[in-house]
């Protein structure tokens, strides 16, 4: 059980419930309300033409909000603030050059980059590539001393095994005898 015993409610309140009454007064109350409004609306708006704004129209924003404080009294705008104007799918230009973002501006030089350093690379006029060719002369020198030094040693062996087969074939003459 917890600490302090068995809660009921909020700091002793007993709840309260709507009953769907006042549920339903307050909905046609609302409905009756907007539908003044609406009525307003349109009879207003028939009287427009003959009006000359006054200040009911100062005190509504462009819009449609209503202004508060001073807001009504004076008129501020903000240089800051960036209004999204729609664009109707006509005066669209597709066809007209987009201008890139900087990212996409970044990311196709940095590419532009890379191939022309490929290029010089495959030339082998970069730095890079002259330590690597020249890595790859001296690997070169090495496996054809190595390669030479191995055929020696193989005409070297061949010629003590066939010096040492005549010495043989002489011993074995020279017992024939």
């Amino acid at each position: 059980m917890p600490k302090g015993g068995k809660k009921s409610g909020h700091k002793g309140r007993m709840r309260t419930y709507t009953s769907p009454e006042e549920i339903d007064a307050q909905m046609k109350a609302e409905k009756e309300r907007k539908k003044d409004e609406e009525e307003g609306a349109a009879v207003s708006d028939n009287h427009v033409e003959d009006k000359l704004p006054d200040s009911d129209s100062d005190s509504e924003d462009e819009g449609g909000q209503k202004r508060r404080g001073l807001e009504g009294l004076i008129d501020i705008e903000n240089p800051n603030r960036v209004t999204q104007k729609t664009k109707k799918v006509t005066q669209l230009e597709l066809e007209g050059p987009r201008q890139l973002s900087r990212k996409e501006r970044e990311e196709i030089e940095k590419q532009k980059a890379k191939e022309r350093y490929m290029k010089m690379h495959l030339a082998g006029k970069t730095e890079q590539a002259k330590a690597d060719l020249a890595r790859l002369a001296i690997i070169r020198k090495q496996r054809e001393d190595a390669a030479r030094k191995k055929e020696e040693e193989r005409k070297a062996k061949e010629a003590a095994s066939a010096a040492a087969a005549a010495a043989k074939g002489l011993h074995t003459l020279s017992l024939n005898k």
